[in-house]
């Protein structure tokens, strides 16, 4: 069951958020319900975002693939620059 919902926000969020929803094609309202989903989401983990979700299983990684290798490899190379 939908129920509305007034909100105050400040005037250039609003515009911004105006041009995304019409650059995605969804409406405010459903930005601000995913918002709040994906905020209240109970989640054993890390919450895992939609477009994530979306892509999930489309990327075969190796199985001996070391994630945690990798990640320190990308903060070295990031901060050491």
């Amino acid at each position: 069951m939908n129920k509305k919902l007034t909100l105050s926000l400040d005037e250039d969020i609003i515009e911004k958020a105006k041009i995304y929803a019409a650059q995605t094609g969804k409406s405010l309202s459903s930005l601000v319900e995913e918002f709040f989903e994906n905020l209240t989401e109970k989640s054993s983990s890390t919450q895992i975002s939609a477009k994530i979700k979306r892509i999930s299983g489309k990327i075969e990684v190796p199985t001996d693939f070391d994630w945690e290798e990798e990640l320190r490899k990308g903060l070295e190379e990031k901060h050491l620059r």
